[in-house]
């Protein structure tokens, strides 16, 4: 058996593919709890509960990475539903499935937040606009202390350009954030949201290859939540 890791890992780190998602987890459950549990079902490497910066609270969600994506998968299929303090917990795999998504490149850059502004805050404000691909993300220290800044991807590029009318220049909290498409992850300098991105888009929906909000789901909201 591996030992717990204490520290999380970063998104390069952890390995994507053996990594699941668990949701509705009870304010008494700590990251000790969730190992004991999903380590019945195979070889954890790393269990990681975000928390609230000033009470060190857990948001009700983390991740749990396997040793391999079988024994993700197999723990996906045992452990959801399980009951911790009497709630059932939703598990599924982090990574939406390759043949259900896509990634349409809706991808906004959130500047200038305030340190009390976290991952739930951005959920709640952003979803309001569109279904998002993923769980809010907010850079943060070795301490878990927010950098300032994160990251919020829609299915949609009328969901992000909304959200981008709507919110750059909005205050989060006590400052102004600042709202913008990403940078693309290839280093040349592009942003998100370019022609040759909302035309792959476009062609997709006419093709019915629809973008799926699986972690969301799993986090017990309907499927109309957003729109």
């Amino acid at each position: 058996m591996s030992s717990m890791s204490l520290r999380p890992p970063t998104e390069t780190e952890r390995n994507q593919e053996a990594t699941l998602y668990i949701g509705n987890i009870d304010d008494g459950v700590t990251d000790a709890m969730i190992w004991e549990l999903m380590i019945q079902a195979g070889p954890v490497m790393n269990v990681h509960l975000p928390k609230n910066r000033i009470t060190m609270a857990h948001q009700g969600f983390g991740f749990v990475e396997y040793a391999t994506e079988k024994d993700a998968e197999y723990a996906a299929n045992v452990m959801n539903q399980t009951r911790l303090f009497g709630k059932p917990i939703r598990v599924n795999k982090a990574a939406a499935s390759k043949t259900k998504a896509i990634e349409v490149g809706a991808e906004l850059f959130v500047g200038n937040l305030d340190p009390l502004v976290d991952e739930k805050m951005l959920f709640e404000v952003f979803s309001r606009f569109g279904h998002l691909v993923a769980p809010p993300k907010i850079a943060r220290d070795d301490t878990m202390g927010s950098k300032g800044y994160g990251f919020v991807s829609f299915d949609s590029f009328d969901s992000s350009d909304a959200a981008i009318e709507a919110m750059n220049g909005q205050f989060l909290m006590n400052k102004a954030c600042t709202v913008a498409y990403a940078f693309k992850k290839d280093g040349k300098g592009e942003r998100h949201g370019d022609q040759a991105e909302r035309l792959l888009a476009d062609q997709a929906k006419k093709n019915n290859y629809s973008v799926q909000a699986a972690v969301l789901a799993s986090a017990g909201l309907p499927p109309s939540f957003g729109y």
